[in-house]
C-alpha cells in the first residue's frame, strides 16, 4: 500500500471517542458563554434601574422646586412612584392648600406630576434612611417615602437594588439627588 491509500479495512470517519470529546468541548464554551451572558444581564439590567432610578429622583427634585410643592419617591416591592407629598402622606388639607395655590385663570390646575419605575425581573430594593445602620428591606405590605422640598434638598439616602447574580449600592447626593457614590458587585 502507497502512502496515502486507506487499507480496505478502514473506514473514514470519527470514532466514537473523538465525537465525545468534541460534545464536550462545545458544552463547556455553550456553558461559559452562558454564564457571561447571565451575569452582563443581570448587570445590564440593574444599571438600567439605577439610571431610570436616578432620574426620577432629579425629576422629583425639579418637579418640587418649580410647582413649590413637597413631591416624594414611594418606594414599595417592585415599584417606585413619584407623587405630591400630600398625597403620598395622604393628608387632604395639604392636597386642598396645593389645589388653592395651582388655581389658573380658567379653573383648577391639571393633575398633580406623576411618574412610576417598575423593578422587573424580580429586582428587589432597600434603603438605608441617613445616619442609620439599618436597612429597610420592601417586602410585602412596605412603603418607604423619600421626601423632595421645594428649596431642592432631599434627604440623603443610600438604596441598593440587586438581583440573583448582583447587586448596585447607591447613595444619593442631598443637593443634587444626583448618585453620589455607586457600587456595583457581583454575589457568590
Amino acid at each position: 500500500m502507497t502512502r496515502g491509500q486507506q487499507s480496505p479495512h478502514s473506514k473514514p470517519g470519527l470514532t466514537l471517542l473523538e465525537i465525545v470529546m468534541v460534545l464536550v468541548i462545545g458544552a463547556m464554551i455553550l456553558g461559559g458563554v452562558a454564564t457571561v451572558i447571565t451575569f452582563s444581564s443581570d448587570e445590564a439590567a440593574i444599571k438600567k434601574a439605577t439610571r431610570e432610578l436616578e432620574s426620577l429622583a432629579k425629576r422629583a427634585r425639579a418637579t418640587a422646586t418649580l410647582k413649590q410643592v413637597p413631591y416624594a419617591l414611594e418606594f414599595t416591592p417592585g415599584m417606585v412612584r413619584m407623587m405630591p407629598w400630600a398625597e403620598a402622606v395622604g393628608d387632604d388639607r395639604l392636597a386642598a392648600e396645593r389645589m388653592e395655590r395651582e388655581q389658573w385663570e380658567d379653573g383648577p390646575a391639571p393633575d398633580a406630576v406623576r411618574w412610576e419605575l417598575s423593578l422587573d425581573n424580580g429586582m428587589q430594593s432597600r434603603l438605608r434612611r441617613w445616619g442609620s445602620e439599618e436597612w429597610v428591606e420592601m417586602s410585602q405590605g412596605q412603603r418607604e417615602l423619600w421626601r423632595f422640598d421645594p428649596n431642592g434638598i432631599c434627604e440623603p439616602l443610600t438604596v441598593e437594588l440587586w438581583l440573583e447574580e448582583g447587586r448596585m449600592s447607591m447613595e444619593f447626593n442631598p443637593l443634587t439627588a444626583a448618585i453620589s457614590d455607586n457600587i456595583y458587585q457581583y454575589t457568590e
